[in-house]
């Protein structure tokens, strides 16, 4: 079932809201959502959404499609994935063009929500989260297509065993053991790798790879006008172990409010594979 579609991709015509944007009109939008050194997310007009730059990674869209064709999870639209080389120079800028989604995003309306309300979109959410689970494993842990790993866990810029460390895994002790590696090498001088490296198999098992968003936060959930939850962001979704969703979303919830009562309305808990997460992940942000 699991497959990547033909790049570049260009949505037939007939699908289009209007014509798509240019990357010089990409490039002149001064609505910016989003921006940083290696990418920038902005709305062009009233249709369209685009994340580029030489940072971004087309499989996200590959992925946004996948997700379309194997489940009925509202995701945005996807108008054209393409790359465009950078004159003069090696690198190349991605482009992902899709639906500008009408609504506000859970980060800013959930203040503003009743009990009622939570409780509605928390039902949708974990429905959403039922249909990814029942996606069939491929029997790997890694990115759509047998891919390694994008994650901020797994990178390990010039590191020659970037392969490696970033997988994809045919084992969840695979994948312990790289996140190890990448403590050995980040830190050297500590044997608490070598505490993770005796410990992490005896409490971490029997995992096996399911479909994950891989980055559950309101931010990344908008609530349509009509109460609809759309889910956006699909840039580190993959096949993780069954702990990695809740770890991730526990691990980014900030415990400023009550969203961490919710997160258990939407996900299975997993409180123990958590605790020995949340240090690690401290440990590995680069």
């Amino acid at each position: 079932m699991e497959s990547c579609c033909p790049l570049p991709f260009f949505a037939a015509p007939g699908l289009l809201p209007a014509p798509l944007p240019t990357a010089d009109t990409i490039t002149a939008s001064q609505d910016a959502l989003q921006e940083d050194s290696s990418r920038r997310i902005v709305r062009v007009g009233t249709h369209f959404i685009v994340k580029y730059g030489t940072g971004v990674s087309l499989t996200e869209g590959e992925t946004m499609l996948f997700v379309k064709k194997v489940s009925t999870i509202p995701v945005p639209n996807l108008y054209a994935l393409y790359s465009r080389k950078n004159e003069g120079t090696n690198h190349t800028t991605n482009y992902i063009v899709m639906e500008n989604i009408a609504g506000e995003s859970l980060a800013s309306r959930w203040v503003s929500l009743n009990t009622a309300e939570k409780v509605a979109v928390a039902g949708q959410l974990r429905s959403y989260f039922t249909q990814l689970r029942q996606i069939p494993s491929p029997g790997y842990f890694g990115l759509l297509g047998k891919r390694p790993f994008e994650d901020f866990v797994f990178r390990v810029g010039a590191i020659a065993n970037q392969q490696m460390l970033s997988g994809p895994f045919d084992t969840v002790q695979k994948m312990l053991d790289a996140m190890v590696q990448k403590h050995l090498l980040r830190k050297p001088e500590l044997q608490k790798s070598k505490y993770y490296n005796r410990v992490l198999p005896l409490v971490i098992r029997n995992h096996v790879p399911i479909f994950t968003h891989g980055d559950f936060q309101r931010k990344n959930i908008l609530i349509k006008n009509d109460g609809e939850v759309v889910m956006i962001d699909w840039e580190a979704a993959g096949w993780y172990p069954t702990f990695w969703e809740y770890s991730m979303a526990i691990y980014s919830c900030n415990w400023k409010d009550d969203w961490h009562l919710w997160v258990v309305k939407v996900l299975d808990e997993y409180p123990n594979e958590y605790a020995w997460m949340d240090t690690l992940f401290r440990e590995l942000w680069p």
